[in-house]
């Protein structure tokens, strides 16, 4: 999944989680798709902070 889709089905859980309870399974795929996101997110700084040299 693409990371602009993620983030949209993120948003559309929150958007609907206003609105009225989420289902139990509506549930486990938020959770499912915010760890995900979280990862990446994590992968993404790992890379970033990795590729840093310290002068001296």
């Amino acid at each position: 999944m693409e990371h602009d889709e993620l983030v949209a089905r993120i948003n559309e859980y929150s958007r609907i989680a206003r609105e009225r309870e989420l289902t139990p399974e509506e549930t486990l795929e938020r959770e499912s798709l915010r760890r995900e996101y979280i990862g990446r997110v994590k992968g993404n700084l790992r890379s970033s902070l990795e590729g840093i040299e310290r002068k001296k």
